[in-house]
């Protein structure tokens, strides 16, 4: 998954993806493809690194039952994008680090001298 080797996505454009590379960013894209998933994850990953958020935060900001709110996370989890931690009756979710930056560096394309926006 794109959360555990920083070198598993050299970029979109340096090379084509190998099947394995191209099932996990899948995965990924899969993940963050919901609406209330990308919301999460924007919630979570505002907090900033090394942020993270209790599940009680997240849950009043959606119209949805909080065990949908826990499947949602669930599948982020799955995709490598987020850990978690129960603490009592709580549960605090984090973005792993550096998942946001090799997804981003993934995206970005080199930039020619000149090029032109």
């Amino acid at each position: 998954m794109i959360g555990q080797d920083a070198t598993c996505c050299p970029g979109l454009s340096a090379a084509p993806l190998g099947e394995d590379q191209a099932t996990d960013l899948a995965k990924v894209f899969k993940a963050l493809g919901d609406p209330v998933r990308l919301r999460l994850m924007s919630m979570i990953a505002s907090r900033g690194e090394g942020g993270e958020v209790c599940v009680c935060e997240l849950t009043p900001a959606f119209d949805l039952s909080q065990p949908t709110i826990s499947h949602h996370l669930k599948l982020l989890r799955q995709a490598g994008l987020i850990d978690c931690e129960r603490r009592g009756t709580w549960v605090y979710y984090w973005v792993l680090p550096g998942v946001l930056d090799r997804l981003a560096a993934f995206l970005t394309t080199p930039q020619t001298a000149g090029a032109t926006a």
